[in-house]
């Protein structure tokens, strides 16, 4: 039981996979600590400059967001209890990894698939097809990505070599209505973290001119 059972429950930050196609759920990957930092930019993506003037004030679509972060992956507790936690103490904390770095690998199936077709004389291959990938920070941010940036410092190891100890940095870009068509799984995700982004910003309070040092606009 827990120290404080009317505590909030700790809602955790994950990477989920889906079928752009169906929208099936491929893989669930929660992440074992939430970071304590996650640094987000916005790239303004505006008309370029030199045009004709009357443009500058124009926006030619969404921002590009680029988000980062550290992940922290530790197999310590689970070693302590082998018997309940038997990848643990065989693997050490590889299953997790591995579960990430495949998010960036082509299915082993398909790369035999279009090695079989290459030997067969076909000309043209189409290029493999990775599941949506889409981070999730809370029900407010249901964000359809792109990784970018992936490290992994591996910091402590079993007897076996195993890793048991690791930190991962991520980099994600966030895809939009610019990226992808329209009609797809992600751009309708993205349209609906849009819309929550402006009714949210809806409930920020707009201060009076005063707290500024004016009374009114020039």
């Amino acid at each position: 039981m827990s120290t404080f059972p009317n505590s909030p429950k700790l809602v955790k930050g994950g990477i989920v996979l889906i079928d752009p196609n169906t929208s099936a759920v491929i893989r669930t990957i929660a992440l074992q600590y939430n970071p304590d930092t996650l640094t987000r930019s916005l790239q303004i993506k505006a008309l370029a400059e030199g045009g004709d003037r009357s443009d500058v004030m124009r926006l030619t679509g969404p921002p590009v967001e680029t988000i980062k972060l550290e992940v922290e992956i530790d197999a310590t507790d689970q070693l302590e209890f082998p018997d309940q936690n038997p990848n643990a103490s065989e693997l050490g904390i590889f299953p997790q990894l591995a579960a990430l770095e495949t998010i960036v690998y082509p299915a082993n199936s398909q790369i035999q698939a279009n090695n079989r077709l290459a030997s067969s004389g076909t000309l043209e291959i189409i290029p493999m097809e990775s599941p949506l990938t889409l981070f999730i920070w809370s029900k407010n941010r249901v964000l359809p990505v792109r990784l970018t940036d992936f490290s992994i410092t591996e910091e402590a190891f079993d007897p076996a070599l195993n890793p048991i100890r690791a930190k991962v940095s991520l980099g994600m870009r966030v895809l939009s209505v610019n990226d992808l068509p329209f009609d797809h799984k992600g751009s309708a995700l993205f349209m609906s973290y849009h819309q929550q982004k402006e009714a949210l910003a809806g409930r920020a309070r707009s201060g009076p001119l005063n707290v500024l040092g004016i009374t009114r606009i020039p």
